[in-house]
């Protein structure tokens, strides 16, 4: 239906393309479609300054926590520059602390050698935008690659060999990671994370100077200054037809690319994300990865290119065809020339190693095909198909592109995810949670957005949260009581302080806190409050809960009064911190796994606490509970039990179970649990709970 629908209105849209003044504003008019489809699929202006102010405060802060003596993270790739696609990997690049590169021994100067490590650049014989790193000798012992694996001598004089590198790093960050590229991969969860460790340079490279003096009409003044200011960095591959492959390493402009996507405006951001779609949907659709030439890197070199050399007078939405189809030219032709030049470094022809031969003539062929289909190739990409048939069906309505395009509630849910994505930091102890408490204080004495604010509040809470509960396991068992008493009121009074910060359901913190300290009258009494709380209809968990509730009832107030009294969200138990003994095992097997935390429904959660009080004194209420985690578990569709935690709901399913005595019905929980994708990594624990219940059977 959809393919002859297609083939239906080809002509229609090669008509578009023509020049005649009718046919010109049909094209702006599908070019506004088009652009109000791609703010639906990416976001909208705000949605995309909103992702990025946070992946920018969420990185600061979690940089504040390293020593001098841990790496600095800086995130980069699709994730960093404000699109959210589902097939996205998160891209980390990890610096490697106390060791600057320099391009000429004249800079040797410029740092303290008693606490710096200097590296020298030698470009002489690499292909452009590669270079050989010379270690150079120093009576600081410090460092990392003093160790003999990671060097390699040449002509008396020794160097950083990048595959001797990035084999000994690649399972640094994450265990059991695999080498890709640069990287080592692993997926956490349903995400890829691909992490890079790398050297710095705070020195623009004398090869990447042309740069500089083509930056007259874009990037603005501010930002290219910026860019060479910050300099770049050094990951480890070299170039597969240089001379020195194995100690090479790549030159990355990573953090300048960032700067670069942060200063387009939306119709170029827009046009980028569809240049990213079209790769993935048309050209590389069915293709393996190692038929896969052409990559999103160079659909961003293209964009770069295009607006730089000021191909198209003005980007705005009815352009927006008109920029996609120059960019898509740009591909065009450096395929047929087998020639594709970085932005930075443009004798670095990227095509070099990668499109040649019967390849290069095979891709251009399919490329041109595409080229000749005009406009209607874009019908092929299905995010974006409904778009332009609505625009055929109704050619002629002129499409708003003020990208108004939902309601209040709308842009909330979306706000909501990007700060539970975001509020990733993990405390490990108290120190932790004073250094990073003192660096939001810091913060909010700044300039800051408005979404950067919210985070940081809600960052507030969970610190707090971390900080009660940390406070509470460093000193039990080892004072009196007067000092306990004195501890756990300041324990409940960090948690309380939380609450004003966080979301309704992190009342259950405090459940946890007073049944963890035994109050269990107290716990029960939270839990009840908490349950009334969420199950009001303006309360939303994951965007379930009545819409239309919500804005009446805070419809227009502050995020931070809607997150207090309107927002339900997961459980977060970092596995550094023990909140109840009961779930202590599978906080242990996630931490084996390198996983900093396990996220629990709130539902599930506060049956399980009323469970566990009322097991001995009330035996109906506490059948009562477990029977709401069996109904919660059995009807997830109803949005109450997140896909993503059926593993941890089926395991705390088995714990009461078990508890109860119901050693059937634990095992077959407990064999549900594993049969769940494992985003947490408690199979261990699951599999030891198992291995318990045949020994209490024996026995």
């Amino acid at each position: 239906m959809v393919n002859s629908y297609v083939k239906s209105h080809t002509y229609c849209m090669k008509m578009c393309s023509s020049t005649t003044p009718h046919t010109q504003l049909a094209f702006q008019v599908m070019s506004q479609s088009v652009y109000h489809g791609m703010c639906h699929i990416i976001g909208t202006p705000e949605d995309v300054s909103c992702r990025r102010d946070m992946v920018d405060i969420s990185e600061f802060l979690n940089n504040q926590l390293h020593t001098s003596d841990e790496g600095k993270e800086m995130q980069s790739g699709s994730h960093r520059e404000g699109f959210r696609f589902h097939t996205s990997d998160i891209d980390e690049m990890i610096i490697i602390p106390r060791h600057h590169v320099i391009w000429d021994m004249s800079q040797f100067g410029l740092y303290n050698t008693d606490r710096h490590k200097l590296i020298l650049c030698n470009s002489s014989e690499s292909p452009p935008g590669f270079t050989l790193l010379r270690l150079l000798p120093s009576e600081n012992t410090y460092t990392i690659v003093y160790q003999a694996e990671f060097c390699e001598w040449k002509n008396g004089e020794l160097y950083i060999s990048s595959s001797k590198f990035r084999e000994i790093t690649c399972s640094l960050i994450r265990p059991n990671s695999t080498m890709h590229g640069p990287c080592g991969s692993e997926l956490v969860g349903r995400t890829m994370y691909d992490y890079a460790n790398c050297f710095v340079s705070d020195l623009w490279p004398p090869t990447a100077s042309s740069w500089i003096e083509r930056c007259h009409v874009w990037p603005p003044q501010h930002v290219s200054s910026d860019i060479v200011r910050n300099g770049c960095h050094f990951v480890a591959i070299g170039h597969k037809l240089g001379n020195h492959e194995d100690i090479e390493w790549r030159i990355s402009f990573s953090q300048a690319e960032n700067k670069l996507i942060y200063s387009m405006n939306h119709t170029q951001f827009s046009t980028y994300g569809l240049l990213k779609l079209f790769l993935n949907e048309v050209i590389n659709d069915g293709l393996s990865d190692e038929e896969k030439l052409l990559c999103s890197y160079h659909m961003k070199t293209a964009i770069f290119w295009a607006i730089q050399q000021n191909m198209l007078t003005q980007w705005c939405p009815e352009n927006m065809m008109a920029g996609f189809w120059i960019c898509f030219k740009i591909v065009l032709k450096w395929v047929y020339n087998g020639v594709c030049p970085n932005f930075f470094i443009p004798q670095n022809n990227m095509f070099l190693s990668r499109i040649y031969g019967e390849d290069q003539r095979n891709l251009f062929r399919r490329l041109y095909e595409l080229y000749e289909k005009g406009s209607s190739l874009l019908l092929h990409i299905s995010p974006i198909r409904d778009y332009i048939l609505n625009h055929l069906i109704y050619i002629g309505c002129i499409v708003s592109y003020d990208c108004d395009l939902g309601s209040e509630l709308t842009f909330d849910d979306k706000l909501y995810s990007e700060i539970d994505r975001s509020d990733s930091l993990t405390t490990h102890n108290l120190q932790d949670c004073a250094k990073a408490l003192l660096t939001i204080e810091q913060l909010i004495c700044s300039p800051l957005t408005s979404y950067m604010i919210i985070l940081l509040q809600k960052v507030s809470a969970t610190v707090l949260r971390s900080t009660a509960f940390i406070l509470h396991n460093q000193y039990i068992d080892k004072s009196g009581n007067k000092n306990t008493y004195i501890r756990d009121k300041k324990s409940l009074h960090l948690l309380r302080l939380s609450m004003k910060f966080g979301y309704v359901s992190d009342m259950l913190y405090i459940a946890m806190f007073y049944y963890k300290t035994f109050r269990y009258k107290e716990a029960l009494s939270i839990i009840d409050i908490s349950k009334v709380k969420m199950s009001q209809p303006y309360v939303l968990f994951r965007g379930n809960g009545q819409r239309l509730a919500y804005i009446e009832a805070v419809g227009g107030q502050p995020w931070s009064t809607k997150m207090k009294q309107a927002i339900a969200s997961h459980l977060r138990l970092d596995n550094n911190i023990c909140y109840i003994t009961e779930l202590l095992l599978e906080q242990k097997s996630g931490n084996r796994s390198n996983r900093s935390w396990i996220l629990i429904s709130p539902f599930i959660l506060a049956n399980m606490l009323e469970f566990l009080i009322c097991r001995h004194n009330d035996t109906s209420k506490a059948q009562a509970a477990l029977d709401n985690i069996t109904a919660l578990i059995q009807h997830s569709e109803q949005g109450f039990v997140a896909k993503d935690t059926m593993d941890i709901s089926w395991e705390i399913l088995g714990i009461c179970q078990e508890i109860k005595g119901n050693i059937q019905a634990a095992r077959f929980s407990f064999q549900q649990s594993l049969k769940q994708y494992p985003i947490f990594e408690i199979q261990l624990a699951t599999r030891e709970r198992i291995q318990n219940l045949y020994d209490q059977e024996k026995h």
